[in-house]
């Protein structure tokens, strides 16, 4: 019996297409309870961020005050860009671990490119390019040698990282001209450029997820991934698009934070690619796929980015800062898989 090679399929029977119509899980019939569901988890969210902040608001003086807000804001703003694309990630039912390879390697290419005295936009153009690189191999390890994205994602985190050591020599680059840290000054309203640059990328990765064919697409791979090839969706072009855009994102996202410590090293974002997935599935996203949104992913940042800055005003020891945040990943694993299973009762 003869087999098709889904990158080459082409729409086939209306009875397949209609199979994959039912792939995002969200028919006609039932948009009105999806709506609901999905309010739910926002207004839940928001409920949390509520609490957490009038919780180190009552425990600790200086919470509330605009510069603490500047610093919880600037400090999820990396996190923030480079949840974006593992949002994407999971939407069709992968993960990114490379983000913690990417944001090194972007941080050391953009400071050894500004030392080496490449322009600020050649500098950029540079990192965006070995995110781009990595993005298209993770891409095609995943939909031609059909190889596990946590594997996949796991060998291209560590080639990255050394990558970067390599370039860098083993040592911190430091900017020669600290005038390159336009990324992270603060500009209008005294907020950092890295969070307005947060705000736009949110902005049109939403719109790409709710308007675009392409992004409704990534919800039918994520539902089903055999159905949607029979409709003819090109999944793997889909899918490695996706690993492209994270890429870039997390690479970007290194240079960020290079400009906020005036310096690239191949210590940073070591446990970036947990914490995205923390704040995906904290923001309505499932690791079977299928589902997720930016604003919920938005919402999840900002709660492990007031979370960690009330545990660090409130001096609590680093170590049991870090078993916290993994706790928080345990349980956010755990109510997105009871939240799917009654989704399918």
């Amino acid at each position: 019996m003869t087999t098709t090679n889904p990158s080459a399929a082409q729409p086939m029977t209306s009875s397949a297409a209609a199979a994959a119509g039912t792939a995002p899980a969200v028919r006609a019939g039932s948009a009105f309870t999806v709506w609901l569901r999905n309010s739910a988890t926002m207004v839940t969210l928001a409920f949390f961020i509520i609490a957490l902040s009038v919780y180190f608001g009552i425990s600790t003086p200086g919470f509330f005050t605009i510069d603490n807000g500047l610093v919880i804001l600037s400090s999820v703003a990396v996190i923030g860009i480079v949840s974006l694309g593992q949002t994407g990630a999971i939407i069709t039912g992968g993960f990114d671990l490379s983000i913690s390879g990417m944001i090194p390697l972007g941080a050391i290419v953009f400071a050894t490119a500004l030392n080496s005295g490449s322009g600020f936009a050649l500098g950029l153009l540079w990192v965006l390019l070995a995110g781009l690189v990595v993005g298209v191999l993770n891409g095609l390890l995943i939909t031609r040698l059909r190889i596990n994205p946590l594997i996949t994602t796991l060998g291209t985190m560590s080639i990255s990282i050394g990558v970067a050591q390599l370039i860098a020599g083993g040592i911190t680059v430091p900017f020669a001209d600290p005038v390159v840290n336009i990324l992270a000054a603060r500009s209008v309203a005294g907020i950092s450029n890295g969070v307005w640059i947060l705000l736009v990328l949110a902005v049109l990765f939403a719109l790409m997820l709710r308007f675009t064919t392409f992004g409704r697409s990534l919800y039918a791979i994520g539902g089903n991934s055999e159905a949607s090839w029979l409709a003819g969706i090109r999944v793997e072009r889909s899918v490695t698009l996706v690993y492209v855009i994270s890429g870039m994102l997390s690479a970007f996202a290194g240079a960020l934070l290079a400009s906020q410590l005036l310096a690239g090293t191949t210590n940073l974002g070591a446990t970036a690619a947990l914490t995205a997935v923390t704040a995906v599935v904290l923001g309505g996203g499932s690791l079977s796929g299928g589902s997720g949104s930016v604003i919920g992913t938005i919402l999840g940042v900002l709660i492990l980015g007031i979370f960690q800055n009330g545990l660090t005003i409130t001096q609590v020891d680093p170590f049991w800062q870090q078993i916290a945040t993994g706790t928080v990943l345990l349980v956010a694993v755990g109510v997105s898989q009871i939240r799917q299973r009654r989704k399918r009762s």
